[in-house]
């Protein structure tokens, strides 16, 4: 059975562009040493949050390759490879180049609405195809399909390099269930910046954040202290980001989290249509508390 290296704070990384569009390498590097120094854990590189389905194929080889080799083998990397054709993931899983990757996301086949018993199929053949531990990404508000917990659990009991999930059903009742049902060597992992406080004290082992990408120290410190039973103290951190829990998804992600950057002075606050900047009164909002948070 595979190992779950995936735990603690893991950073979905966004990707920075210049004023003009194009890739900020410069941005991407300094925010990986903040985070780095901030106290994560793992980054996961080439997802949601990286807006990966505006990137070319070469844009995504050139931000995997300089990852790498800014983060050095320090923390583990974990590298999105998912889609709604199995056939076209399974080849993609068989002739990419996971040099320096240590592990590969893999989301729910989007859009057109597998069966459970399609999804099990679907994570089999990426599970046999994987050179590298496979982590499982359920987000129904995206995929428009929801993988249940018992389907969860038979991909963890039959495939053994699926080691873990990325949960953001918003549903702790399931989350409750897998942790309750997982073979020892699956873990779960928070998917909701805002559901990781319960998550993590339901037993999940970390989390694969938005907001981590701002504010790695103060929450990398609320899962630790967690993981050492001070809940109280965690918390308190927990309720002090609840209104910007929020604010970072009202106009979508990953706009909110790039207003925020865009704000700490990290990176220009550009996307990649037909994804937009976060409107002037969120905009507004996200600073107000930045000022409050010395940040």
């Amino acid at each position: 059975m595979a190992k779950n290296i995936f735990r603690g704070l893991g950073i979905a990384l966004v990707t920075p562009f210049k004023k003009d569009g194009s890739v900020d390498f410069d941005a991407l590097k300094r925010l990986i040493e903040y985070q780095l120094e901030g106290g994560a854990d793992f980054f996961c590189i080439l997802a949601t949050t990286g807006e990966t389905p505006c990137l070319t194929t070469d844009e995504k080889h050139e931000i995997k390759q300089f990852v790498v080799n800014t983060v050095a083998r320090r923390v583990p990397i974990l590298m999105g490879c998912g889609g709604n054709d199995t056939r076209t993931v399974v080849n993609d899983l068989k002739t990419m180049d996971f040099e320096g990757v240590d592990g590969v996301l893999s989301v729910c086949p989007y859009y057109n609405k597998p069966s459970q018993e399609g999804l099990y199929q679907h994570f089999k053949a990426v599970s046999e195809a994987s050179p590298l531990p496979v982590v499982l990404y359920n987000v129904p508000g995206r995929t428009g399909v929801n993988l249940k917990a018992e389907t969860t659990l038979r991909i963890a009991n039959d495939c053994p390099n699926v080691v873990a999930i990325k949960e953001a059903a918003g549903n702790l009742e399931q989350v409750d269930e897998i942790i309750k049902n997982k073979p020892e060597y699956f873990d779960v992992l928070s998917g909701d910046d805002a559901l990781t406080f319960p998550m993590v004290a339901c037993g999940a082992a970390g989390a694969i954040s938005v907001i981590g990408n701002a504010l790695p120290k103060q929450f990398s410190k609320m899962i630790r202290l967690e993981f050492n039973g001070e809940f109280e103290a965690a918390r308190k951190i927990h309720h002090k980001f609840t209104d910007l829990f929020s604010l970072l998804f009202v106009d979508g992600n990953p706009a909110g989290v790039k207003a925020a950057l865009h704000e700490m002075g990290f990176i220009e606050n550009v996307l990649r249509l037909p994804l937009v900047p976060t409107r002037l009164t969120t905009l507004r909002k996200i600073t107000e508390i930045l000022k409050d948070l010395n940040l």
